[in-house]
């Protein structure tokens, strides 16, 4: 066998390597440049529903949970608290919702699926600060004895029951909207998902 037969064969084997592996390199380079097309775990989330397990909830506890970039408070309400809320109607602009954003499925002074569970966008409806959770009756500061607990915003002034609905004479103009939410059995929560399409 003659020198230039070795060398054809190594040739073509040399080729065939070095295509293999660039093949590979490219590939390899390729992978987490297209990957990067995609959108994050965040942005993902970011429009996806949100659940949440309120088991744990006690009793006049709130929690803040995050949705689309936005704060969303989850509130067990008390009866007590329940209860206090149909005295306040001739001090809110929107007793009755009858101008807020919220879903049609969501009605009455609780605006609430469950009377017990309030769900609202934590940002007011002035000029989008996250309102602070004052449910501590008569508080000095925020009315006295008319004050039966609420949402205060430390921006404006503005001032909210514990169903959201906005006081009167105050620079937010609405309730503080209601996301679209929904359940999941007795204890799973569920915002981003209408209760009319779960």
């Amino acid at each position: 066998m003659s020198d230039d037969g070795v060398n054809a064969t190594r040739r073509k084997f040399l080729t065939a390597a070095t295509s293999t592996v660039g093949a590979a390199g490219a590939v390899g380079i390729m992978v987490p440049f297209v990957g990067s097309w995609n959108p994050s775990a965040k942005a993902k989330a970011a429009g996806a529903p949100v659940k949440f397990d309120i088991s744990k909830m006690e009793p006049g506890q709130m929690v803040n949970v995050e949705w689309r970039g936005k704060p969303v408070y989850v509130m067990y309400r008390t009866q007590e608290q329940l209860d206090a809320l149909s005295g306040l109607d001739d001090q809110l602009k929107d007793p009755l919702s009858e101008i807020s954003i919220q879903p049609e499925y969501v009605t009455g002074i609780a605006r609430a699926i469950r009377p017990e569970i309030l769900v609202v966008e934590g940002l007011c409806t002035h000029l989008g600060c996250a309102p602070k959770f004052r449910p501590e009756v008569g508080a000095a500061d925020l009315g006295g004895a008319a004050w039966m607990g609420g949402f205060f915003c430390p921006c404006h002034g503005s001032k909210f029951d514990l169903s959201g609905r906005v006081y009167s004479g105050v620079p937010a103009s609405s309730n503080l909207i209601v996301p679209p939410y929904s359940f999941e059995g007795e204890n799973l929560l569920v915002i981003g998902v209408d209760a009319e399409a779960a």
